[in-house]
């Protein structure tokens, strides 16, 4: 080893170094140029690839075969964090020597000036690139690949729906380009894309190994208002809201939550659509098989009521066990109603059970069955000839319906409203809502209504009418309404009056008018039917009718005074005579 070390070079040039050249065959010239010669050529903007030599924290030292190395700032490597020393780069040549002397590259822009080429390139071969995602933004979020900001929409980050986008930031994924708009330079890119196609092969593979009947766990994926969407390896099934609890669900939420475990049962599945239908309630009991086996018709049973409608409210009186009750009952009382006059949502209630089908599992329940009828004492209660206060319930035309009790409806008519006044409508009379006084004429148990009348409450004046509306007789009316077959005449005492065309003919031959104060004769009373009929032209018209008759005995009465003047003379002398001794008399007898 030795002597190897001390041996002469046998190709050395020793009359070279005696004369001061220590190059050999080569001069200094030579050296420098084969040098340069071993070094890049480069120039400013080009890009070119260069290999990490050094890493920190802050920047890379790259090499390009220059006679100096080049520094990148670390944070142009965001979108790759696995890059390591050795790895070849494309650098962008900004400067071949600033004032230090030193070597300026960029990745980034290095990136940037090749990026559409590469964006077009991983489009049209359906690459997988890696992207860094920097930001959020509307809908989505901002991914650096290859130096351009692609746009990531939120519902192509994962199959499944993600709830904190911040979880992405700062990550660096892998990427499909699914779309370019060269006009805007927009890039869409898709991490979705990557796993469907594997995600289609799992979901093959998972539907032809599934069985109905057959129950798997899942993860709950998706809540909706009109299910659950489970996760069960890598394919979706739904459990309809119907399907989660034999008892009825307002939202699906009531029963589970996200990422909650649970086993379910596959009910269908679809090969060609991949739907998959799953139940959570078919694993527990049916609660009707569990209801009390005691449980009969007329028992009284308690719940709280889950629905309402205006037919009625369904009770449920154990989870998933639900019974029906319908308005009719409700309450003894036959006018229409709705169901939320008696409950809500949520109220407790006691109800007695009227019908219950085990089989069809369908129960029907009352609540006025815990009173007692009403209609089975009305007899004693609400006699003929007794008087009540009632509340008018509705109207018709031909009378007022209204409520003496709950369940004690009547019939008050309009011709049993008052003694009186011609009312065309009850609504003229009185107003829904308000209290009246009532009299029972009639009783009819099997229709479960009560006839009353209200007029029946005050003395019939038309008794006394009778004796002051006498036929003949002449009273002072008023024309209140004119109609197609005669006019409306107010009289005395609130009485009113009717008169034909013909008869409301003045003495002149004009036509009497609405308000026009007139005096009328009567001619017809009617008690029973509560009718007076009056003329005005009878008055003129008898009065003139009586001086004919007079006229025509004045012409003929010389005549008989000319053929009996003795017999009417001592007559009447006779009479006067009489009827004076008779007040004589009377006169004495009183005295005494």
């Amino acid at each position: 080893m030795t002597e190897l070390q001390n041996s002469p070079l046998a190709d050395f040039d020793w009359e070279a170094y005696e004369n001061g050249e220590t190059a050999g065959e080569k001069t200094r010239e030579e050296l420098t140029k084969t040098y340069d010669e071993s070094l890049n050529t480069v120039k400013d903007k080009d890009v070119i690839e260069g290999t990490i030599i050094a890493l920190n924290k802050r920047e890379a030292v790259v090499n390009i075969g220059y006679k100096s190395d080049g520094i990148i700032p670390m944070n142009e490597f965001r979108y790759n964090p696995e890059i390591k020393v050795g790895d070849t780069v494309e650098v962008f040549i900004e400067n071949q020597e600033d004032k230090k002397g030193q070597l300026i590259l960029s990745h980034k822009k290095a990136r940037a000036s090749r990026s559409w080429e590469r964006i077009n390139a991983a489009l049209e071969n359906d690459e997988i690139i890696k992207g860094y995602i920097k930001c959020r933004t509307k809908g989505g979020m901002i991914v650096d690949v290859f130096g351009i900001e692609a746009f990531l929409p939120g519902s192509q980050i994962d199959v499944k729906p993600i709830r904190d986008y911040d979880l992405f930031v700062g990550k660096t994924m892998e990427f499909k380009v699914v779309k370019i708009n060269e006009e805007f330079k927009n890039v869409v890119v898709s991490h979705k894309a990557l796993i469907e196609a594997e995600l289609e092969q799992q979901k093959r593979e998972i539907i032809s190994k599934l069985e109905k009947g057959q129950v798997l766990e899942g993860t709950v994926k998706n809540i909706t208002a009109y299910g659950v969407f489970i996760d069960l390896g890598g394919v979706d099934g739904l459990i309809h809201i119907t399907d989660l609890s034999w008892g009825r669900v307002n939202h699906p939420s009531e029963v589970v939550e996200l990422d909650q475990k649970l086993n379910v049962v596959i009910l269908d599945f679809d090969d060609e659509k991949k739907r998959i239908a799953l139940g959570l309630k078919q694993l527990q009991p049916h609660p009707w098989d569990a209801l009390n086996p005691d449980l009969k018709v007329g028992d009284k049973v308690k719940g709280k009521v889950v629905v309402m409608a205006d037919y009625g409210a369904f009770l449920e009186i154990a989870p998933g066990v639900e019974g029906l009750i319908h308005v009719s009952e409700m309450s003894w009382s036959q006018h229409l109603r709705s169901a939320q006059d008696f409950m809500k949502v949520g109220d407790e209630v006691e109800a007695v059970v009227l019908t219950l089908d085990r089989e069809d599992r369908k129960m029907s329940l009352g609540i006025k069955q815990l009173k007692n009828d009403p209609w089975e004492n009305i007899e004693t209660k609400y006699p003929i000839g007794s008087r009540h206060t009632a509340k008018v319930r509705n109207f018709t035309n031909f009378g007022v319906f209204v409520e003496i009790e709950e369940g004690v409806d009547g019939l008050i008519h309009i011709s049993d409203l008052s003694w009186t006044k011609k009312i065309k409508h009850p609504s003229e009379f009185t107003q829904i809502g308000a209290d009246i006084e009532v009299e029972v004429l009639a009783i009819d148990k099997d229709n479960r209504r009560l006839s009353l009348g209200h007029k029946q409450l005050e003395e019939n004046p038309w008794d006394v009418f009778e004796t002051i509306f006498t036929v003949g007789s002449v009273h002072e009316g008023t024309i209140v309404e004119m109609l197609d077959k005669g006019a409306v005449v107010a009289l005395p005492y609130g009485v009113e009056g009717f008169a034909t065309p013909k008869h409301l003919v003045k003495e002149d031959g004009s036509q009497a008018k609405v308000d026009e104060k007139l005096n009328f004769k009567v001619i017809e009373f009617n008690k029973d039917s509560k009718r007076i009929i009056l003329s005005h032209s009878r008055i003129f018209e008898d009065e003139a009718r009586a001086e004919k008759t007079a006229e025509r005995k004045a012409r003929r009465a010389p005549k008989k005074q000319e053929e009996a003047p003795a017999l009417n003379a001592p007559l009447e002398k006779t009479t006067l005579g009489d009827l004076e001794a008779l007040a004589a008399l009377k006169e004495k007898l009183s005295g005494k």
